[in-house]
């Protein structure tokens, strides 16, 4: 048996902004924005050279979900960025303006920070240390 997750859903206000977010502000790839309905897309983005599990950006319909965009984890961070490059990546953030909620530290695993995305959720950016 094999088996990968394909996709993680975020929640998001705007289809358009998030993926302005993703592709211009951490230049990740828009890999499919298909309508399904007058109101409802298929998002989807990549961090650039993955060929791993990527981002479905999911506009909220009801209010309940409206309740979750930007802290779909309660605080905590929710996704996990790799690099590697950290210091390239790092620079190029901040240089577009990316809030940084941590700010950079080496800890046993590697280099990482904690930046939000434009709706305030939480994600690690890390180069792995080598082995």
């Amino acid at each position: 048996m094999k088996q990968h997750l394909a996709h993680i859903a975020l929640v998001v206000a705007d289809y358009d902004e998030a993926i302005l977010f993703y592709t211009e502000m951490l230049g990740f790839r828009l890999e499919e924005d298909t309508a399904l309905s007058d109101t409802k897309r298929w998002v989807i983005v990549s961090p650039p050279g993955s060929d791993g599990c990527r981002l479905l950006l999911a506009k909220a319909t009801n209010k309940e979900q409206q309740s979750r965009v930007g802290n779909q984890t309660g605080g905590r961070v929710f996704l996990f960025l790799y690099t590697d490059d950290f210091w390239r990546d790092y620079n190029d953030m901040v240089s577009k303006g990316i809030s940084f909620v941590r700010e950079p530290v080496t800890e046993p695993y590697g280099t990482v920070a904690v930046f939000a995305d434009l709706y305030g959720n939480l994600w690690d950016i890390i180069q792995p240390s080598k082995k």
